[in-house]
């Protein structure tokens, strides 16, 4: 009896490690099935020498290519303002006038007074025996007393001032610009403190950026430069290099200056903008930055070969805010991948989408 219970308990145990091993087997395969792995979806651009642009980028400011602020010359009422801020505004047109009848009156006073001194010139001349009408002819030191003694010419300057005031009560555009920093209203005494107004040439504006001291040979005055906002990298505009200051600042900085398009003057005075200057260097192997992966502190590129994705180590030279470019590992007519390669191993499967 005893032995036949042992091989009872022995038949048991038997199945369950049999039934054990088949659950095992089972897992196994369905896990296979589960986790092999679907292609990736990539995409690819073939390698070829091209010209590569090195790029420079740097930090600067707009300024206006022509900026002047105006002021009345005197400090009568401002009877009228003809324009407003943000305004585009011709050469000539009229921004602003002042009351004008004290104006008016001092320069009638000033030319009546001038008038009068004219006559005492011209007694005292007679007295002398000259003709005021025959300068040519008097003795200049003659001349000279006979205008200190009528007041001549202190007379003249007070007549020319008072037209000079006069016709500076209105104020006009001294060129084609825009109208900025007008604070000032109508039926009010200009501020004496401060310009009634500036006009600003924005369509073409200055851009002053920084460059290193070893970045020089990097930028010459006619070269191309791309200019945009920080607020919006995609406005882009062109410009020229304009001028180079021949001196380092005590940072090791060098100001450069560029002329820049602005046509539909999107570009402000004192506005930041990035600015680019590229330079063809040389031919060679470009890839895409995105492209370029680091593993184990090696540079990586993946290549599509026959639906799979081969890795192979990349060494690069020059970069710039698009490309690097490669001087080991690739060869021309590789497809590199640039899309959807951050996830990617050796040899996954890959499908290459347009």
């Amino acid at each position: 009896m005893q032995n036949t219970a042992w091989a009872i308990v022995f038949a048991l145990l038997m199945s369950a490690c049999s039934g054990s091993e088949k659950n095992e087997s089972s897992n196994k395969l369905a896990g296979e099935a589960t986790f092999s792995d679907a292609p990736t979806r990539v995409r690819v651009k073939p390698v070829k020498q091209e010209v590569f642009h090195f790029e420079l980028v740097s930090n600067g400011r707009v300024q206006a290519g022509r900026k002047v602020d105006l002021k009345f010359q005197s400090t009568e009422i401002i009877e009228q303002i003809y324009v407003r801020n943000g305004q585009k505004v011709t050469k000539g047109s009229k921004l602003a006038s002042l009351e004008t009848i004290r104006l008016e009156n001092a320069l009638l006073i000033a030319e009546d007074n001038y008038e009068r001194a004219k006559l005492d010139l011209q007694d005292i001349l007679i007295g002398q025996g000259f003709v005021l009408s025959e300068q040519d002819s008097i003795p200049e030191s003659i001349l000279r007393i006979a205008k200190v003694k009528s007041n001549f010419q202190q007379n003249q300057i007070n007549a020319d001032n008072a037209r000079y005031n006069l016709a500076s009560a209105t104020l006009v555009a001294p060129f084609d610009g825009v109208v900025a920093n007008m604070n000032q209203q109508a039926c009010n005494y200009p501020a004496t403190s401060e310009p009634f107004c500036t006009i600003l040439d924005l369509d073409h504006p200055e851009v002053r950026f920084m460059i290193l001291e070893n970045e020089r040979s990097m930028v010459r005055v006619g070269e191309t430069v791309l200019i945009a906002p920080f607020s919006n990298s995609e406005e882009l505009s062109t410009g020229v290099v304009s001028e180079m200051n021949p001196m380092v600042d005590k940072n090791g900085m060098i100001e450069v200056k560029a002329v820049m398009n602005n046509p539909k003057q999107t570009f402000y005075e004192g506005m930041n903008v990035r600015v680019r200057v590229q330079r063809a260097v040389e031919q060679a192997l470009i890839i895409p930055k995105s492209a370029l992966l680091l593993r184990n502190n090696r540079k990586v590129v993946f290549v599509a070969k026959e639906n799979s994705a081969q890795w192979v180590y990349v060494q690069t030279g020059l970069e710039n805010s698009e490309s690097f470019t490669v001087t080991e590992g690739l060869q021309e007519g590789d497809s590199v991948i640039y899309e959807g390669n951050f996830n990617l191993a050796h040899e996954a499967p890959i499908l290459v989408v347009e």
